[in-house]
């Protein structure tokens, strides 16, 4: 008769994969998180409502008129909005100028629309909005030179024979162009964001656990390249869960907007950013691990991650200040390029094989990255009696 046996767990094959659903756990049931991420939700949200909001809507001007001018009131009444889409005009009959004059002081006109020798004079009561007088000018302009042309047994049309000027531009369409750079400063906000707010979160994680010493209890339970992997893995995926869900969320709500035509010009750069992040924020997130091994109470994180907090900024600040040379060559050298080729790919400066390359080259920093931060972390992370430098990490006995 065979003797019962006492069951045992077998060990985690992967315990990186356990350090990785701690931190996710942690973060995401972290209330000042999620009021972060929902708050800058709605921020995006309403901005992006009141864009659509204000693109939709017309402006209604008010112009008083006497019986002398009430025929070019109505004239511009039904003219003006077919100039300009954003303008509308209502007419409102006065009996005499003054009576006009009195309606702009009480607020209940705009504009006074007086006739003048030669034409018309809009009177407004301390400014006459260019728009509008743009637009009335045009209406004036084109109805006297028909009538001109008619009276001289002519067309508008023969008059206005040989005079259009057209434009042409060899970067294509501005619009466009200033909606890829306002896509390109979106995105770099958005890695820097997310590189300072997860990184800071890793790095004092790491600091917190040394000063416990609960970190002396995990690395008996697994080793601490695991540990490692674990935290790197755990906040990239919340880096990148958190970025797709704001960047989703901003190129849902612009399809409400005028710019909903230009998101298929601009998805592929959307797409090489989000690889471009993902490589990128694993290549930062291994020196802000290295920053809080170094460090042993959270006043030392301040001194250790004050380099990476300041190559953050020049990343961020390089995507607006690098121009021409500098910046093509920038987009290939990590961690510029972690910004710089997605902008050059949203602008249409790229060729279709840059990308690849300094995606490739971004892969090939990260993976050395890897090796040196895993052994200045290794070094460092059990050392508790102060601040560790460097040269202290890297050649400290395992």
């Amino acid at each position: 008769m065979s003797s019962p046996t006492t069951p045992t767990t077998p060990p985690a094959r992967r315990p990186w994969r356990l350090v990785a659903r701690r931190e996710v756990v942690t973060r995401l049931t972290d209330k000042s998180f999620l009021i972060g991420t929902a708050i800058t939700l709605v921020l995006l949200v309403g901005f992006l409502g009141w864009t659509a909001w204000s693109e939709g809507r017309s402006d209604t001007y008010t112009v008083a008129a006497t019986a002398d001018g009430l025929a070019t009131a109505e004239l511009l009444e039904e003219a003006v909005p077919g100039v300009d889409d954003g303008i509308e005009v209502e007419v409102l009959e006065v009996d005499s100028d003054d009576a006009g004059v009195a309606a702009l002081e009480d607020e209940d006109a705009d504009v006074l629309l007086r006739p003048a020798d030669d034409g018309w004079t809009l009177v407004g009561d301390e400014e006459v909005d260019d728009d509008l007088a743009l637009a009335v000018e045009t209406v004036v302009r084109t109805t006297a030179l028909t009538a001109n042309a008619e009276a001289a047994g002519t067309s508008l049309e023969e008059l206005q024979r040989g005079s259009t000027v057209d434009t042409e531009l060899l970067e294509g369409d501005a619009e466009r162009q200033d909606f890829a750079e306002a896509m390109g400063v979106l995105l770099a906000f958005l890695f820097y964001f997310a590189a300072l707010g997860f990184g800071y979160t890793l790095s004092g994680s790491i600091v917190e656990e040394k000063a416990n010493r609960i970190v002396e209890i995990i690395t008996t339970k697994i080793p601490v390249r695991q540990l490692l992997i674990g935290k790197i893995a755990g906040n990239t995926l919340l880096a990148l869960g958190q970025t797709a869900l704001i960047v989703g969320v901003g190129l849902v709500g612009i399809t409400f907007t005028d710019y909903s035509s230009f998101l298929g010009d601009v998805s592929a750069g959307v797409g090489w950013f989000a690889a471009f992040f993902l490589v990128g924020f694993t290549f930062i997130a291994c020196w802000w691990a290295v920053a809080g091994a170094l460090a042993s109470r959270a006043e030392d994180l301040q001194t250790t991650a004050t380099p990476l907090s300041f190559l953050i900024m020049a990343v961020f600040f390089g995507a607006f200040l690098f121009e021409g040379v500098v910046q093509t060559i920038a987009s290939y050298v990590p961690p510029f390029s972690i910004v710089l080729m997605p902008i050059r790919v949203l602008n249409g400066d790229a060729a279709a094989w840059e990308p690849v390359v300094a995606l490739l080259l971004l892969g090939a920093a990260m993976a050395a990255t890897v090796v040196l931060a895993e052994r200045l972390y290794r070094r460092a992370l059990l050392q508790t009696q102060g601040r560790v430098t460097l040269k202290q990490a890297w050649t400290a006995a395992d």
